[in-house]
Order: C-alpha cells, then structure tokens, then sequence
C-alpha cells in the first residue's frame, strides 16, 4: 500500500499492556502509517511510560517514528497511577532489555502542535491514555483544531471502571477530556461499552502464542499478566483489549457498530467526576459530539491483530 493510501496516525499513550499492543498493531499494519508516538502520564508515572513506548518499539524494530515524552500531570488534578492492573513498571510480565531507542527532544505537545501544523490535515489523533497532551496542544496552539482529520479516543463509557462513574483515562484528567470533547474536533470514542467486548480469550492468547516471531512472543507474555490482574481486581476471565480498538478502528471502521450521540464531561460532582455523560435516548436535545462505538465484529477484529502480528519478522 502506497504512502498516500495510509491513513496516518499519532498516538499518545500511556503503555501499560494495552497500549503497548496498539502501538504494535499500528506499526505493523499497512494501512497505517505511524507519524509519533508521544507519552502521557497515565497507568504509570511519565518517566516509565515513556520507557516503555521506547520498550515496544525496540522488540519490534520501529526505529524511524518519533517518540516524545509528554505530560507528567493532569491539568488541574493530581496524578494518579493503576499499578493494580498494569504493575509498577507500567507494563510487568515480560523481562524486556533496556532500549537502544532514545526519544526526541521536543516536547509531546510541541511535536503534536508541528506535525499537525506541517499537514494537510490528514492526520488522525489516536490518544489512549488520559488526554492531557492533547488538551494542552488545542489550549496552546488553536490553530490545530481545524488540522486534525479526527480523534479517536479510548476512554469513557455509559459506566465506569475506576469509580462506579468514571472509566480510567477520562477521571485522570477530566478537565483534558472537557476540553477535547468540547473542541468541535470529529471525535469517535471506544468506550468500555465496546472495548469489554474485546475480550481476549484463551483461544484469542492461545492462536498469538501459535504465532512464532518475537513480537507476538511479546504479546502472549503481556497477555499472561494482563489477565492476572484483571481477574484480581475485576474477576474477568478474560482481559479487555482496550486500547488496540481504536487503533483497529483507524485502520478499518467497518469492524465496529457507531452511533453519533451527545457526550459531555463531568468536572465537577462528588461522586461523578469524570463521568462521560451519553445521551443515549437524545434527552439533551443537544448536537451529537461523538461518534459511539456500540459493538465489534470479532472475527475482523482479532484477524486483524493475528494478521499484523505475523508481518513481524521470525
């Protein structure tokens, strides 16, 4: 597939196991063409998601996209880590050398805000982690938000997974995700309502273990410990991919179920801070913001990473 037929992407992310397998399916597909990869604080604290980042793209020889380390703190809140699910590294199980790779000098929000202004507006932003780089990026430089093709966030839900409200990566920084979601941007969200759908199973763990390169070696081993913890703290069987949804959205849209609905971020409530507030039923009367994803089709979806994970070299 030619350049020009690629859909390109930046992602900003927090990695953590999911991540760390979207980062893989993005740089192994050839529909995507991988612009950045920049760093949030989110899982873990900014210094080991950037290591990380560098982690992932070492074992999977990705040496020509640029990696910058971005925001250590939300905008307003203090930080706050998911050690119980992603371990202290950020992304525990796997024993991975230290990386080769060095990131770049240039700040996350500094590169986001060059390469979007160097565009032709063709570049997708695909943030799984909290949002503030992103929000940083539209307060510094307004000038970008009629250069971004689109957002693709995960985050949100009709429920929550760190409060009884609030999903992770919207209550982290829930005054980022206010401003991204208010920006006017084309957004589409995968939700927990979607991404607890991408469950990977032990037929899903079992045919990347059957995959012999490194790199779905790789995968199978964050899978082991992914699915540990989540049914320590959740009691899942199966652990939720949910950050490669929207990856694999970017690369075909047609594998998930959308519905353009009205979401706004809660910043203020006791109990419901963070909250992505989705009005379902249209009760608002308010311009749908957000392009929902509602369900998946399984069998693209899980081809899709089994596909690309083979591309990767024996």
């Amino acid at each position: 597939m030619s350049n020009e037929n690629k859909r390109k992407i930046i992602i900003d992310c927090d990695p953590g196991h999911d991540d760390a397998i979207a980062i893989l399916l993005a740089a192994g597909n050839p529909a995507i063409d991988l612009v950045a990869i920049t760093t949030v604080a989110g899982n873990a604290e900014i210094e080991k998601t950037t290591q990380n980042a560098l982690k992932v793209c070492e074992i999977a020889g990705v040496r020509d996209v640029p990696i910058a380390k971005g925001a250590g703190q939300p905008m307003v809140r203090k930080r706050e880590t998911a050690a119980d699910i992603h371990g202290d590294s950020g992304m525990d199980g796997p024993v991975l050398p230290e990386p080769t790779l060095n990131i770049v000098e240039e700040h996350a929000v500094d590169l986001i805000i060059r390469k979007l202004l160097e565009s032709d507006g063709d570049i997708t932003l695909v943030p799984v982690g909290p949002l503030t780089n992103i929000a940083m990026a539209m307060r510094r430089e307004p000038a970008i938000l009629s250069k971004i093709q689109e957002i693709v966030i995960m985050g949100g839900g009709t429920f929550g997974n760190w409060t009884p409200a609030a999903e992770f990566n919207i209550y982290v920084d829930a005054e980022a995700a206010a401003v991204v979601f208010e920006s006017g941007v084309p957004i589409t969200m995968m939700g927990l309502d979607v991404t607890h759908q991408a469950l990977a199973t032990v037929e899903v763990s079992d045919k990347i273990a059957s995959i012999e390169n490194p790199v779905a070696k790789f995968v199978s081993e964050l899978l082991v410990f992914f699915r540990q913890t989540y049914k320590d703290v959740f009691d899942f069987e199966h652990p939720p991919v949910h950050d490669v949804c929207s990856v694999a959205y970017c690369i075909d849209p047609t594998v998930f179920n959308c519905k353009k609905l009205r979401v706004d971020v809660e910043t203020r409530g006791d109990f419901t801070y963070g909250m992505t507030v989705v009005d379902t039923l249209g009760v608002t009367h308010k311009e749908p913001n957000v392009n929902f994803a509602l369900g998946l089709d399984h069998g693209k979806f899980w081809n899709m990473l089994y596909q690309t994970l083979g591309n990767y070299s024996k």
